[in-house]
C-alpha cells in the first residue's frame, strides 16, 4: 500500500476534521454563551433544586465581564433557541446526501461550514434584533450543517480504500467531539473574560478562514486531485474498482427497502438519543441532583467528550487492524464495535443514576459512558460505505434524519419526566436511554451487513430481467 504520511487522502482526512471541529464549535457555543445572554433572574425562577445531595459549591464568584447585553428570555424561550437548530439540520439531510452524489461533496461541504459560520458572525445581531431573528438564524445555520455529514461521506466514498475507511473516517469524523471538548470551556472563558459577543465572533472567523484553505486544496476524486502521487491515485481508484456502481439515477425502491440499511437507522436512533439526552441535560442534573455547578467547571463538562474523542481515533485504528491483518470479517467488526459502543454506555448510564450524591463518581460514570459510544464510528457510523460506496452520502442523510429527532424529542421527553426533579425521576431518563441503547444494538446485530448490496453496483438492473 501507499504510505499514509503526507498522502492525499490523509491530508483530506485532517483538513475535515478541521472542519468537524469547527462546526461542532459553532453548533455547541450558543448553550454556553447563552447563559450569559440572559437575565439572571428570568430562567431559575421555575427551577426546583432538590434537596438530596448537600451543595458542594465553594467558590467566591469572581466579578466577571459584565458589558454584554442581557435579554429577558425565559426557559421555554431557552428551549426553542436551542431547539431551532435541528428543525433546519433535519430539513438538508436526504437532499444533502443527493446533491453530493451531483455536485460533488467538497462545494457542498465547504459552503455548508461557511454559511454555518457567516450565521455565527450574525448571531449577536439577530439577537438584538429579537428573538424571532435568533430563532432564524439558528436554524439556518442548521440547513448549512445539514449537508456536512453527507457530503463528507460522498467524498470517503471516492476517497478511502475500503481497508482503510475505520482510519481514515474515523480520524475526520472525530474532529467533531474535540470541537466539544475545546469550545465548551473555551466559549466560558471567552464569556467570562471578554463578553458573549466574541464568542460567535471569534469562531465564526475560524469557520471562514477553514473555508479558504478547503477550497484550495480539496479536490472531489483522487482523479481531480492536483498534487496527489500517481501511485496513490492508482492504489486508491483500483481499491474501489468494483464497489462503485455506474448508473446515474438512484435505486430508491431497493434502497429504502434494504435491511442492512434499517439496521443503520435503529444504530444511528438509538445511539443519538443518549448522546443528545446527555449533551442537553448532563449539566442540569449535575447542577438540580447532585448540587454540583457544572458550568463553574467546564473542564468536568468537556471530560466525556474528550475520552469519546480518544476513543474514536484509537477504535478506528483498532477496527481496520481487525480486518487487514487478523481478516476478520468487515461485518464482524461493524457489529462487534457497535454493541461494545452501545450496550457500554447503557450500563454505565443506568448506573449513574443509582450512585447517590457520590459526583465524582457520576462524572466517571457519565465520562466511560460517552467514551465507550466513541467505538460506534467504526461500527454502524461508516457501515453506509460498507454496503452501498456509491450511495453512501443518501444513505446517510437518511439514516441522520431519523438520528436527528432524538435531538427533538428526546430532551423534551426528558424534561416533561423530570417535573420535581427527583432521583427516581432522573433514573427514568436513564433507564429509558439505555433500553432504546439497547435495542439498537441488538436490532443492528442480528440485522447488519458489510458486504455491498446488489442494488448498489452497476448491472444490478440486468440481473433481474
Amino acid at each position: 500500500s501507499v504510505p499514509a504520511c503526507c498522502s492525499a487522502r490523509y491530508n483530506l482526512a485532517l483538513l475535515a476534521c478541521f472542519g468537524f471541529f469547527l462546526l461542532y464549535a459553532l453548533r455547541v457555543n450558543l448553550s454556553v454563551a447563552l447563559v450569559d445572554m440572559v437575565e439572571p433572574n428570568t430562567s431559575s425562577a421555575k427551577n426546583v433544586t432538590s434537596n438530596v445531595c448537600p451543595e458542594h459549591s465553594s467558590t467566591i464568584n469572581v466579578p466577571r465581564n459584565t458589558t454584554g447585553e442581557k435579554y429577558s428570555w425565559d426557559a421555554e424561550t431557552q428551549g426553542w433557541i436551542l431547539g431551532s437548530f435541528f428543525y433546519g439540520y433535519i430539513i438538508t439531510q436526504i437532499p444533502g446526501g443527493y446533491l453530493a452524489s451531483r455536485i460533488g461533496g467538497k462545494l457542498l461541504l465547504g459552503f455548508g461550514i461557511f454559511g454555518t459560520s457567516v450565521f455565527t458572525l450574525l448571531t449577536p445581531l439577530a439577537a438584538n434584533l429579537g428573538v424571532g431573528y435568533l430563532i432564524a438564524v439558528r436554524a439556518l445555520e442548521g440547513l448549512g450543517e445539514g449537508v456536512t455529514f453527507p457530503a463528507m461521506h460522498s467524498m470517503w466514498s471516492s476517497w478511502a480504500p475500503p481497508l482503510e475507511r475505520s482510519k481514515l473516517l474515523s480520524i475526520s469524523y472525530a474532529g467533531a467531539q474535540l470541537g466539544t471538548v475545546v469550545s465548551l470551556p473555551l466559549s466560558g472563558l471567552i464569556c467570562y473574560y471578554m463578553n458573549w459577543v466574541y464568542v460567535f465572533y471569534i469562531f465564526g472567523a475560524l469557520g471562514v478562514l477553514w473555508w479558504f484553505f478547503w477550497m484550495l486544496l480539496v479536490s472531489d476524486t483522487p482523479e481531480a486531485h492536483k498534487s496527489i502521487s500517481h501511485a496513490e491515485r492508482e492504489y486508491i481508484l483500483s481499491s474501489l474498482k468494483d464497489q462503485l456502481s455506474t448508473q446515474k439515477s438512484v435505486p430508491w425502491r431497493p434502497m429504502l427497502g434494504s435491511l442492512p440499511l434499517w439496521a443503520i437507522v435503529v444504530a444511528h436512533f438509538s445511539y443519538n438519543w443518549t448522546f443528545y439526552t446527555l449533551l442537553t441535560l448532563l449539566p442540569t442534573y449535575m447542577k438540580e441532583i447532585l448540587r454540583f455547578d457544572a458550568q463553574e467547571n467546564g473542564f468536568l463538562s468537556a471530560l466525556p467528550y474528550f475520552g469519546c474523542w480518544l476513543c474514536i481515533i484509537l477504535s478506528g485504528q483498532i477496527a481496520d487492524y481487525l480486518r487487514e491483518k487478523q481478516n476478520f470479517s468487515t461485518v464482524c467488526v461493524r457489529k462487534s464495535f457497535t454493541l461494545i459502543g452501545m450496550i457500554g454506555p447503557a450500563l454505565f448510564l443506568v448506573a449513574a443514576g443509582f450512585i447517590g450524591c457520590n459526583y465524582s463518581l457520576a462524572v466517571a460514570f457519565v465520562t466511560i459512558s460517552t467514551t465507550l459510544g466513541g467505538f460506534c464510528t467504526s461500527g454502524y457510523s461508516i457501515n453506509h460505505l460498507d454496503i452501498a460506496p456509491s450511495y453512501a452520502g443518501i444513505l446517510l442523510g437518511i439514516t441522520n434524519s431519523f438520528a436527528t429527532i432524538p435531538g427533538m424529542v428526546g430532551p423534551v421527553i426528558a424534561k416533561n419526566l423530570t417535573h420535581n426533579n427527583t432521583v427516581g425521576e432522573w433514573q427514568m431518563v436513564f433507564y429509558i436511554a439505555a433500553s432504546i441503547n439497547l435495542f439498537g444494538a441488538i436490532f443492528f446485530a442480528l440485522f447488519a451487513s458489510g458486504e455491498v448490496q446488489d442494488w448498489a453496483v452497476s448491472g444490478y438492473h440486468l440481473h433481474r430481467n
